[in-house]
């Protein structure tokens, strides 16, 4: 497409085009828009009078497609639009800098789109990530999914659970009560291709009557957030916090801990994920955190090390001879880091042991 405008400087014809790499500077690095970036840019530089021709030759998925490069798009500065601009037959220029934002997008599409399309879009955008409607529902929670779920008829559970992705229909179906659930199981057992309209009805429902509530109402677990910010504190600050919580709420303070992941959680963690954490440890770090843990966590690491390098350890670790408790915390604290880091990255697999947990010889 070809996008025209005039310079700011003489309101004259610009001059004739030069095409380069769409690499602009974004804090000293360069970084390469890609084709839905650049356009998002675009359009949000020619504003609604001369970008609604370009969207009225638009469809409807193109039109989200570029709603969401907008929202993702984050500032744009002068510099940065002029260089994008040479990409283009002629030279754009805007009145200072840009920035693509949900509240842009939105104020932008309500130009040439009516409201209920607009509010459709921006819920999209704003709710469970995915591409469609199957795969946002693989990421709301499986207990919030299941909580809405409950009140369907158990032919639509089937449905629904028959589209989402298979491990997270099993976590849906293992919090719906039993008899439910059993009744849905049977359904899916016996599931017939489902026809188009009545795909597309159930989808409508769950855009208008769950989707649109949950991006309203979803709220983080309180304590899974406290658990998090409980993690970031030195031990000696953490174990203060958890103290006087108990004094004031018990209940409160064990569900936090249970959703802690703390050092002495690195004992549950299997030969191969333990094996793999040594393997970023600087032996250094890795001594001066052992120094102040128990036997056991002691014995999980010494266990998963050659003879040798066990007893390497060991020497390092007495040769120290005395160190300050918050040198100990912080070599800890960092321990665990990057545990969860590699969890993160999918190296290694944390779980939290809870009361029903049981082993069975």
């Amino acid at each position: 497409m070809a996008l025209v405008s005039q310079s700011n400087e003489d309101n004259a014809a610009a001059g004739a085009p030069t095409t380069v790499g769409a690499q602009l500077q974004v804090g000293g690095e360069q970084r390469v828009l890609s084709g839905d970036e650049k356009a998002a840019a675009l359009l949000l530089a020619l504003g609604p009078d001369y970008g609604k021709p370009i969207f009225d030759e638009l469809d409807e998925l193109e039109v989200k497609q570029l709603s969401r490069a907008m929202v993702r798009l984050g500032p744009i500065t002068q510099e940065m639009l002029d260089d994008l601009m040479i990409e283009f037959v002629t030279t754009i220029s805007s009145n200072g800098s840009l920035s693509g934002n949900t509240d842009s997008t939105e104020r932008l599409l309500l130009s040439f789109l009516p409201q209920d399309k607009v509010d459709a879009i921006m819920e999209e955008i704003r709710g469970p990530a995915g591409r469609n409607m199957w795969e946002k529902l693989s990421n709301v929670q499986a207990d919030v999914l299941a909580a809405y779920l409950k009140n369907e008829y158990p032919q639509t559970i089937a449905v629904v659970l028959s589209k989402i992705a298979t491990e997270h229909a099993s976590k849906v179906l293992a919090v719906l009560p039993e008899e439910l659930a059993m009744d849905v199981v049977t359904r899916m057992l016996g599931l017939d291709p489902v026809q188009k309209e009545i795909l597309e009805k159930i989808e409508m429902t769950l855009r208008t009557e769950f989707m649109s509530t949950l991006n309203h109402t979803k709220r983080r677990d309180s304590h899974e957030q406290m658990a998090e910010i409980f993690n970031a504190f030195d031990r000696q600050t953490e174990a203060r916090f958890i103290t006087s919580l108990e004094e004031v709420n018990r209940d409160d303070a064990e569900r936090i801990k249970q959703l802690m992941f703390t050092f002495e959680d690195l004992a549950k963690l299997d030969m191969s994920a333990i094996q793999t954490l040594l393997s970023k440890l600087d032996k250094r770090e890795l001594a001066l955190a052992l120094k102040g843990a128990n036997d056991s966590l002691k014995d999980s690491f010494f266990n998963n090390m050659s003879s040798r390098a066990a007893k390497m350890l060991q020497d390092d670790m007495q040769s120290m001879g005395p160190v300050r408790l918050k040198d100990v915390d912080e070599a800890q604290t960092r321990m665990v880091a990057t545990a969860k880091d590699l969890a993160a990255k999918g190296e290694i697999l944390i779980m939290k042991s809870t009361s029903d947990d049981q082993m069975i010889a």
